[in-house]
């Protein structure tokens, strides 16, 4: 292949990387092959070679003949793009690990939609859905609600006016926008979110925002356990968490506000 071929080839392979990333942002329908293609005014068989390449290369995702999604590899060059907090954030995260036993997550939010950036060692077997770029809800997550932090109500229910609660979340899951509200005033008079069983049975996360060196959110660190695991030691879990939380705050490029999806899809 010529260079004018090779050039061609990567520009209509990143087209399609940001129409994908693009509307996985903005919570729009994904797509596949021919809808990708008509998007693009691009041949279907040209795009379906480039969409092979590009999931081999991990920079795109497809679960069984499904939309395409943006892969993990997509995310790993998003948080090299952002060296410092980021960067740093691995060994906060298994040193809450080292210290407590939990697992351990930083995570970003788009829209009403919380994208897990950095996992711990221990968060994940073969096989698992955790990984970056996993998508969870933001109203029934400890780190999507650590992430609304300084949303006040009428900002609550603004973002999740269109949202269906209905089926989504574990039994502690909040099912309006009101309840959102309540559980955000409630954790903010302690100064840690803590939700019990919101998006999975069983599990109790405890979360805290990430914020830049002008005090603008820029991420949520969270710990992931049993009931007996966070409860026996909330307060502890707490204060190592927002300390970590600042010391990331602090890091050099920490003011930049450029995370997970954004890196890359902006």
């Amino acid at each position: 292949m010529d260079s004018s071929s090779e050039a061609s080839s990567m520009a209509q392979g990143l087209r399609i990387v940001r129409l994908v990333a693009d509307r996985e942002k903005w919570g729009r329908r994904l797509l596949g092959v021919s809808q990708l293609a008509s998007e693009l005014d691009m041949e279907q068989s040209r795009v379906s070679r480039l969409t092979q390449e590009l999931c081999d290369l991990g920079l795109l995702e497809r679960v069984e003949r499904g939309p395409f999604r943006t892969g993990p590899r997509f995310f790993s060059l998003a948080a090299a793009l952002n060296a410092g907090w980021v960067h740093e954030s691995r060994a906060e995260l298994e040193a809450l690990v080292a210290s407590f036993g939990l697992r351990a997550r930083v995570s970003v939010r788009e829209g009403y939609r919380v994208i897990l950036l950095r996992a711990s060692s221990n968060d994940a077997v073969p096989g698992s859905f955790v990984k970056p770029g996993m998508v969870t809800p933001v109203w029934c997550t400890g780190s999507g609600r650590a992430l609304l932090w300084d949303d006040q109500q009428p900002a609550v229910q603004a973002l999740l006016q269109d949202v269906n609660f209905i089926g989504v979340g574990g039994p502690g899951a909040a099912h309006s926008p009101q309840e959102v509200a309540e559980l955000m005033d409630r954790d903010r008079a302690r100064g840690f979110i803590v939700a019990e069983e919101e998006f999975e049975h069983g599990v109790y996360e405890l979360a805290v925002p990430v914020r830049s060196v002008e005090g603008s959110i820029l991420a949520a660190l969270s710990v992931l356990g049993s009931r007996a695991e966070i409860t026996s030691s909330t307060d502890d879990i707490a204060e190592a968490l927002t300390a970590a939380a600042e010391r990331l705050g602090s890091c050099e490029g920490g003011s930049r506000g450029d995370s997970g999806r954004k890196g890359l899809a902006s």
